[in-house]
């Protein structure tokens, strides 16, 4: 078998570790310093897709849907969301760490089908959680995958995201009918209530890292119901 072959390293901010892009003949790997070990394979990215597929289910009609992908990864999550949206949609990715959106344009890229060149496509570089402050009914559907579900794994600002107040300020980005859609590793029964306070309605669904194969992972499906009310308390 033939050796790993380093391409690139990118330091996370706030001593988040640091992340090392890695190749092996077609096969890439991203991986966090520390005993995480490896985040992402580009052979198991099914679950990413999936994260799009059902949080965008609904725009698939819905003409100038905007939409926000937290995340760039390794650009599946991207990719499924241009696929799931008409051509006049506007996707934006946000993505805390220059590098691993440089890494998507460079030889990182093909392996999505470099979803970057699409011109549907907004790059912030960035927390995503300043695309979701003051925006109320900004966007159709949010979606995130920054962390291995919700809590802050990799950059310990993420917190907020999953917080009673970050969840509102998502609650108040969305438009009506609006969806968040967050990738887990496994799932939580006090972040999906913590949805449900807030006023989402909720699911939660399993997929799989491969289809119909792998490890199993959760996507937390909230839609922003008319007429309910946040709830703090």
């Amino acid at each position: 078998m033939k050796p790993w072959i380093e391409l690139g390293t990118a330091h996370i901010p706030n001593d988040g570790g640091i992340l090392t892009l890695r190749q092996r003949d077609q096969e890439f790997s991203i991986s966090l310093s520390g005993p995480r070990g490896e985040l992402m394979n580009s052979r198991r990215f099914n679950s990413e897709q999936q994260l799009s597929v059902l949080g965008c289910a609904h725009l698939k009609n819905h003409e100038k849907a905007r939409v926000v992908v937290g995340g760039m990864g390794m650009g599946y999550t991207l990719a499924a969301a241009l696929d799931a949206v008409p051509s006049s949609a506007e996707v934006i990715v946000a993505d805390l760490i220059p590098e691993v959106v440089e890494w998507n344009r460079g030889p990182l890229g093909a392996c999505a089908g470099r979803p970057l060149d699409d011109s549907r496509v907004v790059v912030h570089i960035g927390d995503v959680g300043e695309l979701l402050v003051n925006r109320d009914g900004s966007y159709d559907a949010v979606l995130l995958d920054v962390d291995n579900g919700p809590e802050g794994l990799t950059h310990s600002d993420n917190n907020w995201l999953y917080s009673v107040e970050g969840t509102s300020s998502i609650y108040k980005s969305l438009t009506p009918g609006g969806v968040l859609a967050v990738w887990s590793a496994s799932p939580d029964t006090t972040y999906a209530n913590r949805l449900k306070k807030i006023g989402f309605q909720v699911e939660v669904k399993t997929v799989r890292e491969r289809p119909g194969k792998g490890a199993r992972h959760a996507i937390f499906l909230a839609k922003k119901t008319v007429g309910r009310r946040i709830n703090k308390t």
